[in-house]
């Protein structure tokens, strides 16, 4: 089975081109989905981010408060090392368990972060979702209803775009329409698919 690592900045698209290739039978693991399992209530990994960030990130019903840790890792960027070291780990070993359950052509594993977090050697290429960064801030500001000053710390944290993108055996812009990401993904999935055979 073939591993496609999907990366991408913040807010360029990655999800809706993870559903693209769902749609046409690719299993998807993603990494977003996993950290948030992972901090659920009750969980190992929320227990060691509240002894890291305190009680105070945690909302009444005891779920974890997003917006109150958003706003300090990226205001602190020892904080945001912090709260990746606990939990990086626990994802690649939850993404690699995974692939081991999977029967499968190909599949695609979202890793937000690929760029920033050193070597997977899990994965046999790397495609990234890249649009101009003005775009991204525009989706993110409108996404998470964030203001633009937060929304260009969040930005600054991340990989550029030229990182990202010399990380890159494929790239699908998603700058234009909808219809223009079903015909580059359509056309990924045909070439991954003959890899395969």
């Amino acid at each position: 089975m073939h591993v496609i690592g999907l990366t991408g900045g913040i807010a360029s698209g990655k999800s809706a081109v993870a559903a693209e290739f769902a749609s046409l039978g690719a299993p998807v693991i993603d990494a977003d989905l996993i950290a948030r399992e992972l901090v659920e209530p009750g969980m190992p990994a929320l227990a060691k981010v509240c002894q890291r960030f305190g009680h105070s990130i945690l909302l009444e019903n005891g779920e974890l408060d997003r917006a109150a840790l958003r706003e300090i890792i990226f205001d602190d960027a020892q904080a945001r090392h912090d709260l990746e070291a606990i939990l990086h780990p626990l994802i690649r070993q939850t993404i690699e368990q995974r692939l081991t359950t999977l029967d499968a052509c190909y599949c695609i594993v979202v890793i937000p972060l690929l760029a920033e977090s050193g070597a997977w050697p899990i994965l046999d290429r790397v495609l990234v979702v890249d649009c101009p960064e003005a775009l991204q801030r525009q989706r993110l500001q409108q996404r998470d209803q964030v203001d633009e000053a937060l929304a260009e710390r969040i930005l600054a944290a991340q990989a550029s775009r030229e990182e990202r993108r010399a990380r890159a055996d494929d790239v699908i812009d998603n700058s234009g329409s909808r219809e223009q990401l079903q015909s580059a993904v359509r056309q990924l999935d045909g070439q991954y698919r003959q890899a395969c055979q």
